[in-house]
């Protein structure tokens, strides 16, 4: 769990890499709390550098999400991947 862009947020992280802009990048699958767009659950990008509070959870996940690509489509380099 963390805060991100001021709302409460719990994930499933996926994969963590370089984004073609140059941003290491957290690619989740957004499970509760809050969002702008208000579209819960769902997949998300997520800047490490705006990412505060973090915290590990009791809760686990055993596989992959739907729709979850271990290539994603505008990352330059992949760190780690499920």
């Amino acid at each position: 769990s963390f805060r991100y862009d001021n709302h409460n947020r719990i994930v499933e992280p996926h994969l963590l890499g370089v984004s073609t802009e140059g941003h290491m990048t957290l690619i989740a699958y957004q499970v509760e709390g809050g969002s702008s767009s208000g579209k819960i659950p769902g997949w998300r990008p997520f800047l490490l550098s705006k990412i505060s509070g973090l915290s590990i959870v009791a809760t686990t996940f055993s596989s992959a999400r739907n729709g979850y690509n271990p290539n994603a489509k505008g990352m330059q380099k992949i760190l780690a991947r499920l």
